[in-house]
């Protein structure tokens, strides 16, 4: 009997918690091996960091991208890629068929990848850049205090 060692995750930052990084652990453990389910977790983390750290209220994640991208919130780099994430995890939730061929269209490895990507886009966007920030911002306020002058708000 052969074994073969379980796929590995990619580095998700400390400062991400469950569960978002649940959702991307298992998104990225399934990747080589089912596309199409690495492709649904993502989704499923998109939706939640919309509507947990984007503030989106709309129902439905085509609504909630929308909404996001409507407030110019995010870099454009970003924001162009979330509606891919909504249609490949799509493409793994329901069987859409070519008009051409009439072949079930599936997630492609690819483009499984490219959802990864975008999701730690939107880590260092809504986690990681904030926390360096408070960090910094805690540090000099601590200097200013010491040197009597007042704390930056």
């Amino acid at each position: 009997m052969l074994a073969y060692p379980a796929a590995k995750s990619r580095a998700v930052p400390s400062e991400v918690g469950d569960p978002y990084r649940q959702d991307f652990v298992e998104a990225c453990k399934v990747a080589q091996d089912s596309p199409k389910a690495s492709a649904a977790n993502g989704r499923r983390c998109l939706q939640a960091i919309l509507r947990d750290k984007a503030g989106t209220t709309s129902k439905d994640l085509y609504d909630q991208i929308e909404e996001l991208i409507a407030s110019r919130k995010l870099p454009t780099h970003i924001s162009e890629d979330l509606h891919a994430v909504r249609v490949i995890g799509n493409f793994a939730a329901h069987p859409l068929k070519s008009t051409v061929t009439g072949a079930i269209m599936d997630v492609e490895p690819g483009e499984a990848e490219w959802n990864l990507d975008a999701l730690e886009l939107l880590f260092d966007f809504y986690f990681v850049q904030p926390a360096i920030s408070a960090k910094r911002r805690a540090e000099l306020n601590k200097k200013l205090k010491d040197a009597g002058k007042p704390e930056l708000p």
